[in-house]
């Protein structure tokens, strides 16, 4: 427990494309935003070196570049933007409790979820290398698939999510080798069917992802380890795509507000509104579907314009 509380009229929490989009709109509404930045500012989009299929950018914008305009945006029209993180919540009362690095408490009237989504990766060294350079390593073919047209990439996964990625996939690139670490996929069979009747997609299941292969600078081949053999063979490729899917950031809110399977928030359709009233979200905390930048933006305008509406009901 804190010595002091501090009184907030509207608190978001987590940063990105909805986070930041939220605090523009609930700013310019006069709503005092104060926006929490979590354990990575700007959101999965500082790690994309390239963004070229958001609005308005010509020439492409990298990811990191574009988080600090929103950021900047946010900050113009009067937005409080700050470090640390949300550590716990307790959504219980009217009043809407938070608590930031386990240390500020803070009351607030309404409260924006931004937290995101994590991707799952393999943990190799090589492929967090080769993503941390920026180099040929992505979570997300519709990010970053165009930068591989006509050439050969290697996708991982095996459900509906890595079906849909490897065939969008194969409609840019010369040919995608798919990764399936099993005997059989986890897709529905629609999606199975689908890849497996695509020409350029070839198949290699019960196979293991043993190595990124590069130059230290970008990706080259990928080794695989035939489960069923023992061989280790190597597969040319400048790109590798990691589709085992994404952990939404929602812990905290579980005890409160409602989750799905895989726990991601379940919002009311058409609207940012959680369970809990004055509790909104926004961004890949509720989006298993989309996760790109102009939607999270969307629901983030969606989720401030909820917050003013919600405030306004309750003068």
């Amino acid at each position: 427990m804190s010595d002091t509380i501090e009184k907030i009229k509207c608190l978001i929490i987590g940063s990105g494309p909805a986070g930041y989009t939220a605090a523009i709109y609930a700013a310019r509404a006069n709503m005092n935003p104060v926006l929490y930045q979590g354990m990575q500012p700007g959101g999965q989009l500082t790690t994309t070196n390239e963004v070229e299929n958001f609005p308005g950018y010509v020439d492409g914008v990298t990811g990191p570049e574009m988080m600090i305009q929103l950021q900047d945006q946010a900050k113009r029209f009067g937005a409080d933007i700050r470090d640390g993180w949300a550590t716990k919540v307790d959504f219980s009362g009217d009043i809407h409790k938070v608590w930031i690095n386990d240390s500020i408490e803070l009351h607030c009237e309404t409260v924006i979820i931004s937290t995101g989504a994590t991707a799952k990766y393999l943990g190799l060294p090589s492929e967090q290398h080769y993503l941390n350079m920026g180099g040929g390593v992505s979570a997300c073919a519709v990010c970053d698939g165009f930068f591989y047209r006509n050439q050969e990439v290697v996708i991982v996964g095996a459900g509906d999510s890595a079906c849909e990625e490897a065939h969008y996939l194969s409609k840019l690139c010369k040919k995608v080798t798919m990764l399936v670490r099993s005997e059989k996929f986890r897709a529905s069979k629609i999606m199975e069917e689908r890849v497996r009747k695509t020409e350029n997609i070839e198949i290699l299941m019960n196979h293991d992802t043993v190595e990124v292969v590069g130059d230290n600078q970008v990706v080259h081949a990928i080794k695989a380890l035939n489960k069923t053999t023992g061989e280790v063979i190597e597969i040319p490729a400048t790109g590798f795509f990691v589709a085992i899917g994404h952990k939404p950031n929602t812990d905290i809110f579980k005890d409160y507000i409602t989750l799905d399977e895989t726990g991601y928030i379940i919002n009311t359709p058409g609207t940012s509104n959680t369970n809990v009233a004055g509790v909104f979200v926004a961004g890949d905390a509720a989006d298993h579907v989309y996760r790109q930048a102009i939607t999270a933006a969307g629901t983030g305008c969606m989720a401030a314009l909820d917050a003013e509406r919600y405030l306004a009901s309750k003068e």
